[in-house]
């Protein structure tokens, strides 16, 4: 029987990930079976004990419930306690679970296959939600200039560059602020642009050969992509190659393969 593995999200029809690790385990000659499993919203800890008692070896996490995935392991990676969130499960076995967050590492080298620069750059994240918090460290473990959080509720962006002001020059503010100032990538951490919601931004915030990034994807390009290509960016992608790399941290994490990523992005988009 093959080992078993699988994602647990809430919705998760949409999810690309049985067909990212199925490439990646034709690819690397891995005998795996990887499924995609909705989970009631109150059900997840029996979830993933059922998971574990019938032999299941690791689980992505997505929506709603990385945060009860890092409260459920017993162990975490050093960037999941850093995230507090938990988007990846190695089964030592039935009920011990080491956590891991494979989200930034996996925005990371999206950017640096685009040839987005960090280093000495100035960066602009726009949300403070769990989907920025699991960002933040690899980004400043890249050394940008600054890194700024802005965000409607503005004591949740303050409070998370507190949180992680040892790494690096990172603040927090509300969206208020923002005129006269200017970023070299704008990362959009919130899922408003695939409702057609951006926040209200500076016409100018974005600098002469700046770049766009949306975290989250689709068949069409979100609204922030779209905004980004209407404010000149030099690149305004979404977030389809940040799913991919993260996904084989995580295949890496449980197989010890390193699948190429390339490839598999590629046959992804010609889908599309």
């Amino acid at each position: 029987m093959s080992d078993q593995y699988a994602v647990m999200g809430n919705p998760i029809a949409h999810s690309k990930s049985p067909n990212i690790h199925r490439l990646f385990a034709e690819q690397t000659q891995q005998d795996i079976e990887y499924n995609a499993l909705l989970v009631d919203i109150d059900d997840f800890p029996h979830a993933v004990g059922e998971f574990s008692a019938a032999g299941g070896k690791g689980l992505n996490i997505t929506v709603p419930f990385k945060q009860n995935a890092w409260d459920l392991c017993s162990e975490h990676s050093q960037r999941a306690q850093r995230a507090g969130a938990v988007n990846t499960i190695i089964i030592n076995s039935p009920g011990d679970y080491h956590g891991d967050n494979t989200d930034g590492i996996g925005l990371v080298h999206d950017l640096k296959n685009n040839s987005i620069q960090i280093t000495n750059k100035k960066l602009l994240l726009l949300g403070a939600g769990g989907a920025a918090r699991g960002i933040i460290e690899p980004l400043l473990q890249e050394n940008p200039t600054l890194l700024h959080i802005a965000n409607r509720t503005e004591s949740k962006a303050h409070a998370l560059a507190e949180l992680f002001s040892d790494l690096g020059n990172i603040k927090g503010s509300g969206f208020d602020v923002l005129a006269g100032k200017s970023f070299d990538l704008i990362i959009n951490a919130t899922a408003a642009s695939l409702e057609g919601k951006i926040p209200s931004l500076p016409d100018n915030i974005l600098a002469t050969s700046g770049n766009c990034y949306d975290l989250m994807y689709a068949k069409k390009p979100t609204a922030f992509v779209q905004w980004g290509i209407q404010h000149g960016a030099t690149q305004s992608i979404d977030g389809l190659g940040m799913l991919v790399e993260q996904a084989a941290e995580s295949f890496y994490l449980w197989r010890g393969v390193r699948p190429d990523t390339m490839t598999v992005i590629q046959a992804l988009k010609s889908k599309n």
